[in-house]
């Protein structure tokens, strides 16, 4: 017998060309699962092969397991303080044993240990093969299509094999049995079954390392890819910088009559490609990333992450591009949303914006339109600022004397102060269970206040929608809150 699974364990090991502490590994798991098959109850059986000699030894075995957990698996745990009375040197996790009469090795049928012992060997190949791919570090692979999964591709590549999902296929694009396919790694999965190596063709990442392999400058490191934004095979955006001041980056990456560029393209099925320059400044980013569109003014709102860009009309289709494509691209190469308007629409809001400032003015300090405008022509945008500048900047406006720019101070903090203590009242009308929950500033209390939301339950039944339309917040902000103030809905069944 002993002798039996030595042979046993040379032959595989040459055979497989793997360790014997692997056979070693895998013959203990068969042989487990042969001695389980005597009990009825789903068991924990632990053999130990002695690697000179091939003698075997099985045990049935218990986890210790503390006494406030309980027993959730009776046939496979023993309680601590039980445990403790066989042994009062156990502690938890460790394991109680009991020796098992050893098994013939001929009785469990030599062909069916030799299959559980190749697929473990099989399993073992298969993670060597796959920690042999990632110790390459490829990012960008190519391979052989093997065939065709519920529309995904099997790509084969060496001894390992990948999977190009539909969704992250260039649209439109045939791919054949037997066809050459390059594609970005974009995850590795250890739990899947089939293909570990998940691939893609439409992630921005991919475009990227294209054109790194085909302009050794980003390779020197005189180049870099800031950020890329792409609509799979139809057209993508890069923006790129230089760090030697001798090189043109938007002329390198498009090389020698376009040959850089025309690689990458013929690569990703004829996807147009927008090369931009990356700046420091977001408003100076955002006016290249939008090319090839003019763009007349930009303001920028810091709060908002927005910005407001104004185009004649002209340039109005260049810059929204085909169903939105080319703002949608220019906002995700910059992170910013982007707002495009006419001068005609950037007229009317700023009118909106400077009448709203003009009866805010009026009403808060008690002052007419002329001194309104004023103000406002002047860049005051609200009543801490009027309340707080340095008096110097007020008067050196040229319409107000010093006794009126004391005025304009005075009323506009006591205005401030007024609307503290209103909001402070409004605070206190909530319940201390309201005040207290977790991400409610008291700015919001006043507002949830000011609109008859005044305890946790007339929170809970708020819809997210309008929550965010009362808070001024995002929808997942209000759905987190409205969560929040429903627990006590779910601590109160319990």
């Amino acid at each position: 017998m002993s002798r039996e699974i030595l042979l046993l364990v040379d032959a595989l090991a040459r055979e497989k060309y793997v360790s014997r502490e692997v056979v070693f590994s895998a013959l203990e798991g068969a042989l487990a699962s042969a001695m389980k098959k005597r009990f009825k109850e789903d068991v924990d059986i632990r053999v130990d092969i002695d690697r000179d000699t091939g003698s075997h030894e099985g045990f049935r075995r218990w986890l210790v397991v503390p006494d406030e957990a309980g027993l959730q698996e009776p046939d496979r745990q023993e309680l601590y303080s039980e445990a403790v009375e066989v042994d009062p040197d156990l502690e938890v996790g460790d394991y109680i044993e009991e020796p098992l009469e050893p098994i013939e090795f001929g009785r469990i049928g030599a062909q069916a240990a030799k299959q559980a012992i190749l697929q473990k060997i099989r399993d073992a190949e298969r993670e060597q093969v796959l920690n042999d791919f990632l110790e390459r570090g490829e990012t960008v692979v190519s391979g052989t299509v093997k065939r065709m999964d519920k529309g995904d591709v099997i790509v084969e590549m060496g001894k390992i094999e990948a999977r190009l999902p539909r969704t992250e296929m260039i649209p439109k694009e045939n791919i054949r049995v037997g066809d050459r396919v390059r594609a970005w790694v974009q995850r590795v999965d250890r739990a899947a079954r089939g293909q570990q190596v998940i691939l893609s063709r439409t992630a921005p990442e991919f475009i990227k390392e294209l054109f790194e392999n085909e302009v050794p400058e980003i390779e020197q490191g005189l180049l870099e890819i800031k950020a890329a934004a792409r609509d799979a095979g139809i057209r993508a955006k890069i923006a790129v910088i230089a760090y030697d001041k001798r090189i043109d980056p938007i002329g390198t990456c498009v090389g020698m009559r376009g040959s850089r560029v025309t690689a990458v393209r013929n690569e990703l099925g004829g996807e147009q490609v927008d090369i931009v320059l990356w700046a420091d400044d977001p408003a100076e980013f955002v006016i290249a990333a939008l090319a090839p569109a003019h763009v007349e003014s930009i303001l920028v709102d810091e709060d908002k992450h927005a910005m407001d860009v104004v185009v004649d009309e002209e340039n109005l289709p260049k810059a929204i591009g085909s169903r939105g494509q080319n703002v949608r691209l220019a906002s995700e190469l910059t992170g910013w949303q982007i707002n495009i308007m006419t001068p005609e629409e950037n007229q009317n809001r700023q009118e909106e914006e400077r009448a709203e400032l003009r009866t805010m003015f009026m009403s808060r300090l008690d002052v007419d339109e002329q001194v309104a405008d004023i103000l406002i022509d002047e860049g005051f945008t609200g009543l801490e600022e009027v309340a707080y500048v340095p008096l110097q900047e007020l008067q050196e406006i040229e319409a107000f004397d010093e006794e009126t720019v004391n005025e304009l101070r005075t009323r506009a903090r006591n205005a401030l102060l007024s609307e503290a203590i209103a909001k402070e009242e409004l605070v206190q009308t909530a319940t201390r269970e309201l005040q207290e929950l977790e991400g409610l500033t008291p700015e919001l209390i006043a507002k949830l206040a000011e609109n008859q939301v005044a305890t946790l339950d007339d929170l809970a039944e708020l819809a997210s929608d309008e929550l965010a339309e009362v808070a001024g917040i995002s929808t997942d902000e209000a759905s987190q809150l409205i969560m929040r103030a429903r627990a006590h809905w779910f601590d109160d069944e319990e």
